[in-house]
């Protein structure tokens, strides 16, 4: 068991990193922050496509699935945060999604979610 939530972000979030890493995903930031929120990887796939990745790990579904904790209001800070990053890194056009990767602790496994959400919606 980890002996708090911030320990255990920090393993979700490098267990999420080598799976996509092993899925030939190139890591170009972690724990991204700005006064609008915080993006925790942002990675190119193998095609190019920018990813905003919200990594959601738990050591139990007690308090639900990861995805159902990704919610609209998150949802809208992700983005607000994402147009930012965009802003500071001078990119003007490019193909990006969200992307949610669940991390089982217990288990380690790791499981991915592509365009966990339409931007388009906003």
């Amino acid at each position: 068991m980890l002996k708090n939530s911030r320990s255990a972000g920090k393993k979700g979030e490098d267990l999420a990193c080598k799976f996509l890493k092993k899925d030939k995903y190139k890591i170009l930031e972690k724990n991204f922050r700005c006064r609008q929120g915080e993006i925790d990887i942002i990675a190119e796939d193998r095609k190019g496509v920018l990813c905003f990745v919200e990594v959601k790990a738990r050591s139990s579904e007690n308090f639900g699935l990861s995805i159902e904790a990704v919610t609209h209001f998150k949802q809208k800070r992700l983005l607000a945060t994402a147009f930012i990053y965009l802003e500071s890194k001078k990119i003007k056009s490019k193909d990006m999604r969200f992307d949610i990767v669940s991390v089982d602790l217990v288990n380690e496994e790791t499981k991915i979610i592509k365009n966990a959400f339409d931007v388009n919606y906003y």
